[in-house]
């Protein structure tokens, strides 16, 4: 257990409200056998006759097609049943560490969906005004959110956000005459800081933590040199904890000529309190999936907007929004060595009007508020749990070892407590890791249904964990043979 107390919040008595044993739940199933809710071809095919009409070639046309001829009441009952065997953030708590599934408020998603947003991205700048003008704000809020003199709205996610920065960090250098070989990280870092180094061209110089699970500031001494072209950080870190030597971080890394790149991926601990250019960071990224919620997962669109200091503002790609000179409207343009385009048009527009107006909304206290109770929410968490934490104070997530515990294990069997498990196995710094970031969405009373799920799970045989999930709609799988296998349509279950 640990003694951290969130900065900003009224300490919580643990015994006042000591949840109740955790309650079993059942996921919907379908089906008379219990396994899934059937396809609509095979609630109704109908065979649709096609025109003969088409210009295609005769090999690209069919003479019919089925198509499902439901009522409207069989077609919406299908699609609830569907949202039913599943899980989401509109079900219950989604504490998954690092990836943060943060709620996404309606009001973001009205914003998104107003037919004035429809707008092609082709378009010529004078007839998209509106749309270039909230680009231009929210440049304008990232940046005054982070501390950074100017920021990109292009990179469509968190990993090419960081890749984004690091050509970036990459293209500087070049431009300095310098040819720096080294990109160091953390050996708590995300994954995708690693790959990100290697595949910019750099060679990866993995830091080891000191004991208290911060960036140990001798390796760090040792590390940097003549090659070093970045060190990439997360503060907080991984393990929820603030760096508190950031400043003399920042001077090692400077002093070796390299820049300091903040992964902004615990950026929701921090708003309304510090900010990454204030403690000497270079290059950063958003995650504002994570900090500004917009939606996260299954493959869709996302976006990783990219803020730097003045320096490496010429280097940002192209196309850049800015307010014209004479002030009469806004415009596209091309930094002076810009890295190039690094997705299309300016990103993905409609996730990034979700992020404005979410910022919009709350506003600098709002915000400010959002940190406070990220932080107190985590730590309530972390109190009222029966599993260790090693590592402490912490802000907005927290990492539980579940000790001789398999910790894939108990997270499956969450999963029958009606409650969305921890992030697990990582980092590898705690054994058998529970990373856990309630985020400030949940309630008093949510968490204390969370922490009731953790400690009944706690308390369980390994023959029960090894079983479960047993009450969810999907039953164990094997997770190796669905990365390496995976089955993309439905015609391939019948192979």
């Amino acid at each position: 257990m640990t003694d951290g107390s969130a900065d900003g919040g009224d300490s919580l008595d643990a015994d006042e409200h000591a949840p109740e044993a955790g309650t079993l739940y059942d996921q919907a199933r379908w089906t008379d056998d219990g396994e899934y809710e059937p396809l609509l071809s095979e609630k109704d095919a109908t065979e649709v006759a096609i025109g003969e009409d088409s210009p295609l070639p005769d090999d690209l046309t069919r003479d019919s097609l089925e198509l499902p001829g439901l009522a409207e009441p069989e077609l919406a009952r299908h699609y609830t049943r569907l949202s039913q065997m599943n899980y989401g953030v509109d079900s219950g708590p989604f504490p998954l560490g690092s990836c943060t599934m943060k709620y996404n408020p309606k009001f973001t998603e009205q914003a998104a969906a107003d037919p004035n947003a429809a707008v092609h991205p082709d378009r010529s700048a004078g007839s998209v005004q509106g749309t270039l003008e909230v680009q231009a704000q929210l440049q304008d809020y990232l940046g005054r959110i982070g501390g950074m003199d100017a920021v990109t709205l292009q990179p469509p996610a968190g990993a090419a956000g960081e890749f984004t920065g690091i050509r970036i960090a990459s293209a500087y250098h070049e431009a300095n005459g310098e040819d720096r070989s080294e990109v160091i990280i953390p050996d708590s870092a995300h994954g995708t800081n690693f790959a990100t180094a290697a595949m910019a061209g750099f060679d990866v110089v993995e830091l080891p933590s000191a004991e208290d699970g911060r960036v140990d500031l001798e390796a760090l001494e040792a590390a940097v040199g003549d090659d070093t072209a970045a060190l990439m950080l997360t503060n907080p870190n991984t393990l929820g904890l603030f760096e508190r030597d950031i400043e003399e971080i920042a001077a090692l890394v400077h002093d070796a000529g390299g820049l300091l790149y903040y992964d902004g991926a615990n950026l929701n601990a921090l708003l309304g309190r510090a900010r990454p250019g204030d403690m000497g960071f270079d290059v950063m990224h958003y995650n504002v999936h994570k900090t500004f919620a917009t939606p996260h997962g299954g493959g869709g669109p996302g976006a990783g907007p990219v803020g730097v200091v003045e320096e490496l503002a010429p280097f940002l790609p192209t196309p850049h929004v800015r307010e014209q000179p004479d002030g009469s409207g806004y415009e596209r343009y091309e930094p002076d060595q810009s890295i190039g385009k690094v997705h299309g048009f300016s990103g993905n527009w409609l996730v990034l009007v979700r992020a404005w107006a979410y910022i919009a909304r709350l506003g600098d206290e709002g915000l400010a508020d959002a940190s406070a109770k990220a932080v107190l929410n985590a730590n309530y968490l972390a109190e009222r749990i029966d599993y260790e934490v090693p590592y402490g104070p912490f802000h907005h997530e927290f990492v539980a070892s579940a000790g001789d515990q398999d910790a894939a294990d108990a997270a499956k069997r969450m999963l029958d407590y009606g409650v969305h498990p921890p992030t697990t196995k990582w980092p590898e710094i705690v054994d058998e890791a529970l990373m856990t970031e309630p985020t400030e969405a949940e309630t008093r009373g949510s968490l204390d249904d969370l922490a009731a799920a953790f400690n009944a799970v706690s308390a369980e045989d390994d023959a029960t964990l090894e079983a479960a999930p047993e009450r969810t709609a999907a039953r164990r799988i094997d997770q190796v043979s669905a990365a390496r296998e995976p089955r993309l349509s439905w015609q391939a279950l019948d192979d």
